[in-house]
């Protein structure tokens, strides 16, 4: 397949499998060469199966001295990075949580992980002229997570920081995109119903449960027109114009709704 993806050098970042793994195949398929990145040595295996355009990078993606490894693991592999992928995520903890290290965990997975991946690509890709981040938020960085304010608190951080570097450094060439699905068939679906929770079951009865492939197509047909916001459940955005257009008539509704899956 021929596209403007063709030759490039990419990193995927949760990439051992679900929505990660299935980016970096469709990279492939696309002519992409690829690093995919996991804390789970399962990544060896995956990348193994993809062939000699994927290599596998184990390590940890959210700290600053992963980030280095694995960028300076990529320049070795690759002779650079085009495109970086920070999907990478956790569910982090239900409700509020219960002490500062349930939230330092996934403000540093799904949020600090980001930021820090920027902080050392961006200043290369303004020197070169170009350069593509993308990261993977949620609906609930759009609207809400019923269930866990941790996973909503930084799913919409992730947005917001996507959305800033879109904004700031355009003019340099850099693009940046999210990704906002709802219900992907993944570990991370499991892990939100762990312990019988209203997280999964808000995910699941909003909207159909796709299957990683599917959302992968949509994000890189959306990469390759250098679309912002990539909603793989279209449906989102009615939800979030409606968010908008009302904000004290949404919170009405989502309580509603919320106390229906509670009884459920």
């Amino acid at each position: 397949m021929t596209t403007v993806l063709n030759g490039k050098r990419a990193v995927v970042t949760g990439a051992a499998g679900g929505i990660g793994a299935a980016l970096a195949a469709e990279l492939i398929d696309r002519g992409t060469a690829v690093v995919l990145a996991d804390l789970s040595p399962d990544v060896s295996d995956t990348a193994a199966e993809l062939g000699a355009s994927a290599f596998a990078w184990t390590g940890d993606v959210s700290s600053v001295e992963g980030i280095g490894a694995l960028i300076a693991f990529a320049d070795d592999r690759l002779g650079g990075i085009d495109l970086y992928f920070a999907n990478a995520g956790i569910i982090g903890p239900a409700m509020l949580g219960e002490t500062d290290a349930d939230w330092d965990a996934i403000i540093d997975v799904n949020m600090r992980a980001h930021i820090r991946a920027a902080q050392a690509l961006v200043p290369r890709w303004q020197e070169a002229g170009s350069g593509y981040f993308v990261a993977t938020a949620s609906a609930a960085g759009l609207l809400t997570q019923i269930g866990s304010a941790a996973y909503s608190v930084t799913k919409h951080a992730s947005v917001g920081f996507a959305e800033w570097l879109a904004m700031t450094y355009r003019d340099d060439g850099i693009r940046a995109s999210v990704i906002c699905p709802m219900g992907v068939n993944t570990n991370l679906l499991d892990d939100a119903g762990a312990g019988g929770g209203s997280a999964q079951k808000a995910v699941t009865s909003a909207g159909t449960v796709m299957e990683p492939a599917e959302v992968a197509t949509i994000v890189l047909d959306a990469v390759e027109d250098e679309q912002f916001l990539i909603l793989p459940h279209p449906e989102v955005l009615e939800m979030y114009r409606m968010k908008g257009s009302d904000y004290d008539r949404w919170l009405r509704g989502m309580s509603r709704y919320q106390a229906r899956l509670n009884d459920q």
